[in-house]
């Protein structure tokens, strides 16, 4: 198996930008694992990939309770300076919850012969959920990284969790922890 870590949503708006949303402070204690994550993945030649919110000034996504952030082309919609960074990790904007919906991501990784993919990032229950059954729906295994994930309270990142620890897609869905991560995978 040759998997790619997906790091979703950690965007300067959110990690540090001038409001603070709910799910901030959240997002912001799991910074270090995610480092530790793609570092370790791009140790192993593992693809890193930075899946962000790009969303459009009056996009539809703001007519629900949803303020205004990520604007596409501003700063706000930038991987946090708070991550590590590479230059040969890829930036993938995307316009809606999950990675996969509208994007080339499902041709990108069959191109790197990617089979399997590790998904980071916020917001445990909605776009890091939507990824993982996306990522299912293309074909591909898919991880959510349970201590590298986050929600806006710590009981709906583990009822969500708890959700897909055992379900009818296992072994294709999967939540594991990164040292669990390791020792399936090495390094």
């Amino acid at each position: 198996m040759k998997p790619s870590v997906l790091v979703i949503d950690m965007v300067k708006d959110t990690l540090q930008g001038e409001r603070e949303f709910p799910i901030t402070p959240h997002a912001k204690a799991i910074v270090p694992r995610i480092n530790q994550l793609t570092a370790w993945a791009r140790g192993n030649d593992y693809p890193v990939i930075f899946a962000c919110d790009s969303f459009l000034k009056n996009d539809f996504i703001f007519q629900g309770k949803m303020k205004p952030h990520s604007l596409r082309g501003t700063q706000g919609a930038e991987v946090t300076d708070l991550l590590e960074q590479k230059d040969s990790d890829v930036f993938l904007p995307k316009r809606r919850f999950s990675a996969f919906f509208k994007t080339d991501l499902d041709q990108t990784l069959r191109a790197w012969k990617v089979d399997c993919v590790l998904v980071c990032g916020i917001a445990t229950h909605i776009c890091v959920l939507t990824t993982v059954l996306d990522a299912v729906a293309n074909d591909f295994r898919a991880v959510m990284v349970e201590d590298a994930t986050a929600s806006y309270s710590a009981e709906v990142h583990e009822k969500t969790l708890d959700l897909y620890r055992r379900n009818l897609l296992f072994p294709l869905l999967q939540v594991q922890s990164f040292s669990e991560l390791r020792q399936k995978f090495g390094g």
